[in-house]
């Protein structure tokens, strides 16, 4: 079943049913707001503003205090400001010895008035530790240090360290929105120390903030001098090294050599280029003069180069001539004739000269071949040696320029370096920061503490909805039973009926309806006996199985009670004690219980184990000795017997059965009853175990009546209405009778 909507009225029953929880919390939130605001010791505030701007970087603050446009520059500057440093120094100034620990220790709190109690203690525990431990008064505590021993100034410092951990504590920063104006404060009980502390504060940062910049400007001049003596150094050892090399290696007609060497390589190539052309065409015509002549010297006139000799030329000229005359001759002489043989001979000795003159010619060219293979042999060697100069050149050159540029990086960095030792002696002595003090501390004429109608408001805030939120949870993590509503809603089963606790100690729970029948449980056990009959439209259970989830929940008491209300109603009716395990009917009846149930199940005894109970018309079977399997009993064959011959004697028989978590007796038992009824005990009983209960039943098919709310405190628990609804229902019983 699901659980129904939970809404604004079931909080509220919870608060009503909770109220005294919500009381309690109240009252004792409420006393100590109440009683810790009217005790406190009244604090006076009082605040410095301060201006602090982001100077200009300088090479030794650059890193730590300059930094523009840093987002962490400012948190940096409220960290300092708290600092213990800025403290001491505030101290010093002050001259602040241990009788300020009572005005200073209270000063340091949280923003709880119990947190400031607890720390206000600890703290004046500690210092007066302390100050007991040291053994000096306060007067010569405040007085100088000079002339004391090392164990003594010791001391001092520890009184120094521990006020200014104390002021530290109080002083607070808050930066004013949308400026760089900061609010120094300091609390106190003492208005006159309040403002005079904040204003020490303001003029010990601006002092830490001097102490850091001279600290950093005398260890970067002490550091940046001790550099520029190294680099001196380096200097004077790279100048050598580069004067040396210059004269080992004549730097001076190097450079010239170095620029013409260039122009040099340019020209050999161009020349060797010439050369090899004029050599490859030589070495061609050779070649071809070589193969045209082949042993046939007049083939060589074929070749331009020797025919165009003009020579040549001319002996061709005359030769063509003395042939034309020899023509001209023989027309006249005959081939003997002396004038013949003279012009033939002329001829023979111009093909002669033309012959010696195409040697000539040929061994000329072969001259000039040589020459130009010669002559590019010549240039290619002295290109070689140039280029071997030209490297040999570069890499000294190299090495110089190695050694220059580091003489120079040398001595530019040296000279940085004296610059800036010159710069830093004269940024030393100048002493100014960009924070300026804009409004004094003023002393403070209204305590800032303890705010008590604030306080007071605080108080009742907390203590209503703290309380509120308390009953709420421990209700959140009471999972018992606890109303018939509840169980509707988380169970699905139906609430037969309601029992009270019993607070009267003359009567026994078991017996109050027989001893008692006029009082108000006696009623609600009427009302359950109602809820019962009319739980079925045709007739009522004949055979009924009481049962709990667990032992002392009081299903015998219910069964009991419930029995003699019905007998009461003169209807007939058996009790049966079915709990073979820890059966107790016999006790409440004074009863003889030497055969019973058992007996019976076991085959010892017959019907006869019916014993009159303490009205007319109620029977009781007692357990009978306990058998040493119950369960075996319980699910033999004369156990339905049973409730056959009871059906037929009586209207209802009520059976009290061990618990259903703990053994398997009421689970057998419900097999062959015609309901089953569980006892659950107010805020004992879990929903849990009932829903584990509910589903053991369930899984047998097992009819389940509804549940009884056992030892409910309606007074107590907020459920006085219940009470008012069975007195209800139970007048109109007793008035229907």
């Amino acid at each position: 079943m699901e659980e129904r909507e939970i809404h604004l009225r079931d909080y509220l029953k919870i608060i009503d049913k909770r109220r005294y929880t919500v009381y309690t919390f109240f009252i004792i939130v409420f006393t100590i707001v109440l009683i810790g605001t009217l005790s406190a010791t009244p604090l006076y505030m009082a605040t410095t503003k301060v201006l602090i701007e982001k100077g200009p970087p300088s090479d030794f603050m650059r890193n730590y205090y300059y930094m523009p446009y840093d987002p962490e520059f400012y948190e940096t500057q409220y960290q300092l400001i708290k600092s213990t440093s800025v403290a001491g120094k505030v101290v010093k100034m002050l001259s602040l010895d241990s009788r300020y620990n009572s005005l200073l220790g209270q000063a340091n709190s949280g923003s709880s008035m119990i947190s400031d109690s607890i720390n206000w203690v600890k703290r004046v525990i500690s210092i007066a530790t302390r100050a007991a431990g040291r053994g000096a008064n306060e007067e010569d505590a405040a007085g100088a240090v000079k002339g004391r021993g090392p164990g003594e100034r010791e001391d001092e410092q520890t009184r120094i360290e521990g006020l200014a951990k104390v002021i530290s504590a109080g002083i607070s920063v808050s930066p004013v929105k949308n400026s760089r104006i900061v609010n120094i404060s300091f609390l106190s009980t003492n208005p006159g120390l309040a403002s005079m502390i904040a204003n020490t504060v303001a003029k010990a940062y601006i002092e830490e903030i001097l102490d850091m910049k001279m600290s950093s400007s005398r260890y970067t001049l002490q550091w940046m001098t001790r550099k520029a003596e190294e680099e001196r150094t380096k200097l004077n050892k790279s100048e050598y090294a580069l004067q040396s090399y210059m004269k080992a290696n004549d730097i001076v007609t190097m450079e010239n050599r170095v620029a013409i060497i260039p122009r040099k390589l340019t020209e050999l190539s161009s020349q060797l280029v010439k050369a090899e052309t004029k050599r490859e065409e030589l070495e061609e015509l050779y070649k071809k003069i070589q193969s045209v002549v082949a042993g046939n010297l007049r083939n060589a006139e074929t070749i331009s180069a020797i025919s165009n000799d003009p020579t040549v030329q001319s002996l061709r000229g005359q030769i063509i001539k003395a042939e034309q005359n020899i023509m001209e001759l023989s027309k006249k002489f005959g081939r003997k004739h002396p004038v013949m043989i003279r012009a033939r001979d002329d001829l023979k000795v111009l093909k002669k000269k033309r012959g010696d003159e195409i040697r000539r010619v040929i061994s000329s060219i072969k001259n000039e071949y040589e020459l130009a293979k010669s002559n590019e042999s010549n240039l290619r060697s002295l290109l070689k040696r140039t280029k071997s100069e030209a490297l040999n050149l570069n890499e000294k050159f190299i090495q110089y320029g190695v050694l220059k540029r580091e003489a120079d990086t040398n001595r530019q960095l040296y000279d940085a370096l004296i610059k800036k030792i010159k710069e830093q002696s004269i940024t030393e002595q100048i002493k100014t920061v960009n924070v300026w003090v804009i409004e004094k501390a003023e002393t403070p004429d209204v305590p800032v503490r303890p705010r008590k109608m604030l306080n007071i408001l605080l108080g009742l805030i907390v203590g209503v909805f703290g309380g509120v939120g308390l009953a709420l949870f421990v209700e959140y993590l009471d999972n018992t039973i606890k109303s018939p509503e509840e169980v509707e809603d988380r169970i699905g089963l139906p609430v037969l009926g309601v029992v009270s606790v019993l607070k009267s100690k003359d009567i026994s729970p078991d017996e109050v309806v027989l001893n008692d029948p006029k009082s108000s449980i006696s009623e609600e056990y009427k009302a359950i006996r109602t809820a019962i009959i009319l739980s079925s439209a045709d007739k009522p259970p004949g055979h009924i199985l009481i049962t709990s989830m667990g032992p002392e929940e009081g299903k015998t008491a219910v069964a009991v009670n419930l029995a003699v209300a019905i007998a009461q109603s003169e209807h007939s009716v058996a009790l049966v004690d079915a709990d073979l395990r820890r059966p107790r009917i016999h006790k409440l009846f004074g009863l003889s219980n030497t055969k019973g149930l058992s007996t019976y199940l076991a085959g010892a005894s017959s019907i006869d184990i019916v014993q009159e109970g303490p009205l007319p018309g109620l029977g009781v079977i007692t357990s009978g000795p306990i058998p040493p399997n119950p369960s075996e009993l319980l699910s033999s064959k004369r156990m339905p017997a049973l409730v056959r011959t009871l059906a037929q004697r009586y209207d209802i028989v009520i059976y009290d059965s061990s618990p259903l978590l703990s053994v398997a007796d009421s689970l057998i038992l419900s097999k062959v009853m015609d309901g089953t009824i569980i006892v659950a005990r107010a805020a004992r009983t879990t929903y849990e175990e009932v829903r584990r209960g509910v589903k053991s039943l369930s899984d047998i098919k097992s009819n389940i009546l509804g549940v009884v709310i056992n030892a409910l405190d309606a007074g107590k628990r907020g459920y006085y209405y219940y009470r008012h609804y069975h007195y209800y229902y139970t007048s109109e019983d007793d008035d229907g009778k």
